[in-house]
């Protein structure tokens, strides 16, 4: 499935954040990590301690690329609400669901402080981005003066992952895009 000029442990770290997305943490066993990989048995242990230092790796990567991903968007042109709306507008993989919020699902990483981790810290860099737009959006009196950043950005968060939700569950990305127009038409009054 990889190309060979990449690294066994790249490869190892990329099946196993593809597997985790799919399957899960316990969905995603060694021996399916090794077949995506096209590693070979002992691979895994060769590079890393076993599969809870390969899912953190994996964990790790998949969540600093989605915040960087945030990033990007929230700090791009236009007003505060244009990049908000930008942060919720833009193209996802809206059944597949969100790759970091899916592992909050997920009882094994939830219950290991280490693996949920990077999960905790990317939503909360999320929100604080998200909370200081809301703020500067406020002194440039684009939104009401009571307006709290740090629960608009938690409605924002909500919205996106509760959304991923009702889509995946309907079978169709009409749920999400719903929230989606729901939430900027209360931003916007």
């Amino acid at each position: 499935m990889y190309s060979r000029c990449m690294s066994t442990s790249e490869r190892l770290i990329e099946s196993t954040r593809e597997l985790l997305w799919e399957r899960g943490y316990v969905g995603t066993s060694p021996k399916a990590i090794l077949e995506r990989a096209g590693a070979g048995q002992g691979s895994m242990y060769h590079h890393f301690k076993g599969k809870p230092d390969l899912a953190l790796a994996a964990i790790r990567r998949t969540a600093a690329e989605l915040l960087a991903t945030a990033e990007a968007v929230l700090s791009g042109p236009g007003t505060p609400y244009e990049r908000i709306e930008a942060y919720l507008r833009r193209e996802r993989d809206v059944l597949r669901g969100c790759p970091v919020g899916r592992l909050t699902m997920d009882p094994d990483i939830i219950a290991s402080d280490e693996l949920r981790a990077p999960v905790d810290e990317t939503l909360d860099r999320i929100q604080e981005l998200i909370a200081g737009i809301v703020e500067e959006g406020k002194e440039r009196g684009q939104f009401g003066p009571r307006v709290d950043g740090e629960e608009i950005a938690a409605t924002v968060l909500a919205t996106v992952q509760g959304g991923y939700v009702l889509a995946r569950a309907s079978g169709s990305p009409a749920a999400f895009d719903a929230g989606v127009r729901g939430l900027l038409s209360l931003l916007r009054s």
